[in-house]
């Protein structure tokens, strides 16, 4: 029903445009001496107030030559954005946040463009947890402690037979034993054990969290990927004030100039889990871990270049700045698993 009401009112939608929108000559062109989204009087071919093109179109092939106009325009800024965010980062920032706009992608276009395709990409290596797989992998995993745990008990008679001490083998014994039952406890969804003593101490919506989470693990996990993909600009907000921080008393530099420098920052961060998911598929894993280095690179560079800093301070800063973005990094996993749970 929910597709069929969609689909309805798609129907009612394009006929209402049909009802609003003005005739079009048999080119597909409308005719009109007023713009059409403002109502300004139209002196040249674009509208002096509201900026749009004073003859649009309604013909199927001006939409797909639309289209590769606006794909085209927009590659034409991102291979000048990406150079500048790969290696001049701090001067992107500060030319963005000069006036310098037409030239390069916008920093909230090119953040949500990073976000489309690094979840593709993980989607695409499968490094993105699929729900459905979750006990298959801990079948796997009691599986090899099952065969570990065998092979122990086979070192130990055999020592015992040789009159050897079995001290260390009892302990690995022990260690592989726990490990298996934490196992089968994960797989019935007994993901955190708490006494009465703890269970009074955790607040209830924790407790609520954590029992709904045992009751489907796998619904739990798919939520919270879903949640960390539509949040993902969570992210903005909860760095900005850290970045403030680094500034407290500097009036130079406002909310919208941090902004423009975290939204840069984070988009180049999800351009690396790119680059980094495009080494894992082609068969470099080893190179794809050097890539965990960068981000601090990166990130005196655009302090930097962005706020004019000296090596020292922007070194101090980097510092600080790292610090502080494990810490956003966790209040977003939070969040998005309480949003995911809950």
């Amino acid at each position: 029903m929910g597709e069929i009401d969609g689909v309805g009112e798609m129907v009612t939608g394009g006929l209402l445009a049909q009802a609003i929108e003005p005739e079009t000559g048999d080119d597909g062109h409308t005719h009109e001496g007023n713009c059409l989204n403002c109502g300004v009087r139209l002196s040249g071919p674009y509208c002096a107030a509201c900026g749009q093109k004073a003859h649009i179109h309604r013909s199927l092939a001006a939409f797909f030559h639309d289209m590769i106009q606006g794909l085209f325009n927009f590659e034409g800024k991102i291979w000048r954005t990406l150079p500048m965010l790969a290696w001049r980062p701090g001067e992107l920032t500060r030319r963005y946040i000069a006036g310098e706009r037409a030239r390069f992608v916008s920093p909230v276009a090119l953040y949500l463009f990073s976000v489309f395709a690094m979840f593709a990409v993980l989607n695409f290596n499968g490094m993105t947890t699929d729900p459905g797989s979750i006990k298959a992998n801990i079948d796997i995993a009691a599986r090899e402690e099952r065969g570990d745990l065998a092979n122990l008990e086979g070192e130990r008679k055999a020592a015992l037979a040789e009159g050897k001490d079995t001290k260390a083998i009892d302990r690995q014994i022990a260690s592989t034993k726990e490990d298996l039952a934490r196992l089968e406890e994960v797989k019935r969804g007994q993901l955190v054990r708490l006494n009465d003593n703890e269970a009074n101490e955790v607040p209830p919506w924790v407790r609520e969290v954590v029992e709904r989470t045992q009751a489907n693990p796998e619904l739990a996990v798919a939520k919270v990927q879903d949640a960390s993909s539509k949040f993902s600009w969570l992210l903005i907000p909860l760095s900005v004030p850290f970045l403030w921080l680094l500034f407290p008393l500097n009036r130079r530099y406002r909310l919208y100039d941090h902004t423009v420098f975290v939204t840069y920052s984070l988009s180049f961060m999800m351009a690396l889990v790119i680059a980094g998911g495009l080494l894992v598929a082609a068969g470099a894993p080893s190179i794809a871990s050097m890539l965990i280095f960068v981000p601090p690179i990166h990130m005196y560079r655009q302090l930097k270049g962005g706020y004019g800093l000296s090596r020292t301070g922007a070194l101090l800063r980097t510092v600080a700045l790292v610090t502080f973005a494990m810490v956003a990094a966790i209040l977003f996993f939070m969040t998005t698993v309480a949003i995911g749970v809950m």
